[in-house]
C-alpha cells in the first residue's frame, strides 16, 4: 500500500512510522514537522484525570492508547534509539481549597464511570504522596495509571523512526490533498487541517519550563491541581525540567498577545501548590495551539474512500497517539469495525 501522511506531529508520525514498519510504501507532507502542539505538549497520558463531563465517549479510546502505551515507548525506543522519557509515576490531583477539592469529588464520579483506579486522600495524606505540597492543600485523588512522556523527545524518536523504517519525510506544504498520488490519504494536520474544510478550530495555551539545580527538590508525581476554581499542572521529567500549564483561551492562532498575563497567572498557580516553584529557573515561555472540534472528540475515520482524517485530539493528542495510529491503519486496510461513530468525520455535516 502507497500511504501519504498530511502532518508531521506526532499523530501523523506515528501513523508514519506504523505503516511503513508493517511494509507500507510512506510518505509524510509537512513543511515544518513538529512545529504544532507536539512542541508544546506536557505529554500527560491520561486516562483518568483528562476525563471531562460530556466527553464520556472518549473514555473508553483513552483508556486503550494509554495502556498501550508502555509496549509503544519500549517498541520506539527500539527502532530509534532514542529515550522519549516514558516515566511511569503516578498523578496526584489537588485541590487548594474546600471548592476545589469539591470540584474534584464531582469528577471522582466521573473517575469512577471509566473503572481505572485511584484513591481519594485528605490533605495529611496528599503531602505524604508529595512532599512538596502546599500546606494549604485540601486533599484529593492519587491515579497510579496517569503516567507522561516528553512530548519534544517523542517527537524527535517519531521521526527518526519512521525514516529508519522507510517513510519519506517531504517537506512541502498541501494545498490539495486530492492531488498527492496514493493509495490512502490521511489528514494529520493539527489545527492545519481546517485548511482542508474540517471543522477543527486553534484552542491556544501558555506553557511554562522550569528546570531545578542538580539536587533541588523536585515533585515526585506529576501534580495537576485546582486553585480556585482555575486548573493548572507540573510535569517533572528525568532531566529536572518542570513543566507548568496550561491555560487556556481562543484568540485564533495568534501567539502574540497575553503572553505575559498567562506566565503570571501560571506561576502564580502552580506556587500555590508547589511553593518550591520558586525556586527554580524559568527557561522557557512556549505558545501552542491544540486542535479542537465542536465537541471536543477527534475526528477519526473515513472521508470518503481515499481519505482519513485523524485530527482534531485537542487535549489528549500525545496520549492517544498510539491507538489513533491502530485505528488509522485499520481503517486503511478497510476494517470496518475499526471505525468508531462518535469519532466520525462527518458526524457535523450530518446534524446540518
Amino acid at each position: 500500500m502507497r500511504l501519504a501522511v498530511v502532518g508531521a506531529g506526532s499523530i501523523g508520525l506515528a501513523i508514519a512510522w506504523r505503516a511503513a514498519e508493517r511494509g507500507a510504501e510512506v510518505t509524510v507532507h509537512d513543511p515544518e514537522p513538529g512545529s504544532g502542539a507536539s512542541r508544546v505538549a506536557a505529554g500527560m497520558l491520561a486516562a483518568v484525570t483528562e476525563a471531562e463531563f460530556g466527553e464520556e465517549a472518549l473514555l473508553p479510546f483513552m483508556a486503550e492508547s494509554v495502556d498501550a502505551w508502555p509496549a509503544f515507548a519500549a517498541d520506539l525506543e527500539r527502532a530509534s534509539g532514542i529515550a522519549i522519557g516514558y516515566r511511569d509515576i503516578p498523578t496526584l490531583m489537588v485541590g487548594l481549597d474546600d471548592g476545589d477539592r469539591a470540584e474534584i469529588e464531582r469528577q471522582a464520579a466521573l473517575y469512577r464511570s471509566g473503572g481505572r483506579a485511584f484513591e481519594r486522600l485528605g490533605g495529611r495524606a496528599s503531602r505524604k504522596a508529595e512532599p512538596l505540597l502546599s500546606h494549604r492543600v485540601r486533599g484529593g485523588v492519587l491515579v497510579p495509571g496517569d503516567h507522561a512522556v516528553d512530548p519534544r523527545a517523542l517527537h524527535t524518536a517519531l521521526l527518526a523512526a519512521a525514516e529508519r523504517s522507510g517513510a519519506r519525510i517531504l517537506a512541502e506544504r498541501i494545498d490539495d490533498p486530492g492531488s498527492i498520488d496514493a493509495d490512502r490519504v490521511v489528514l494529520a494536520a493539527g489545527c492545519g487541517s481546517a485548511a482542508f474544510g474540517l471543522p477543527i478550530r486553534p484552542v491556544r495555551g501558555a506553557v511554562l519550563r522550569l528546570s531545578a539545580a542538580p539536587g533541588q527538590p523536585r515533585p515526585r508525581t506529576t501534580v495537576r491541581g485546582r486553585v480556585q476554581g482555575h486548573p493548572v499542572y507540573l510535569v517533572t521529567r528525568r532531566n529536572g525540567e518542570i513543566v507548568v500549564g496550561a491555560t487556556s483561551d481562543e484568540r485564533g492562532l495568534d501567539p502574540t498577545t497575553g503572553t505575559a498575563g498567562a506566565a503570571h497567572d501560571l506561576l502564580r498557580r502552580s506556587i500555590d501548590l508547589v511553593p518550591e516553584i520558586t525556586e527554580y529557573h524559568l527557561t522557557e515561555i512556549a505558545i501552542g495551539f491544540r486542535p479542537a472540534t465542536p465537541d471536543n472528540l477527534p475526528l477519526l475515520g473515513r472521508l470518503d474512500e481515499r481519505t482519513i482524517a485523524a485530527t482534531g485530539h485537542y487535549r489528549h493528542g500525545i496520549a492517544l497517539a498510539p491507538a489513533t495510529a491502530e485505528r488509522v491503519l485499520a481503517l486503511a486496510a478497510d476494517d470496518e469495525a475499526a471505525a468508531e461513530k462518535a469519532f466520525d468525520p462527518l458526524r457535523f455535516k450530518e446534524r446540518s
